[in-house]
């Protein structure tokens, strides 16, 4: 099954990788992260199928997609 690991205190609650999932299996938290914003969340993961566009559209690089024991990484320049 893959994981989408979330940096909460990173993400600024744009909502952008919600945009650019295909299969709408994420979501908002109800709670605020440390810098005062609502996070994104993995709110469906049985439709999650580690494509790695969420990844990809945050400009905030605080999502990290694993799959199959591989770890795709967005790293900063």
């Amino acid at each position: 099954m893959p994981a989408v690991i979330f940096d909460r205190d990173r993400c600024k609650g744009c909502e952008l990788c919600l945009l650019a999932c295909p299969q709408q299996a994420l979501g908002m938290a109800r709670d605020l992260n440390a810098r005062g914003y609502f996070h994104a969340v993995l709110a469906r993961p049985w439709k999650c199928i580690a494509c790695g566009l969420c990844a990809v559209a945050c400009p905030d690089v605080a999502i990290e997609v694993e799959s199959r024991g591989v770890r795709y990484v967005l790293f900063e320049a």
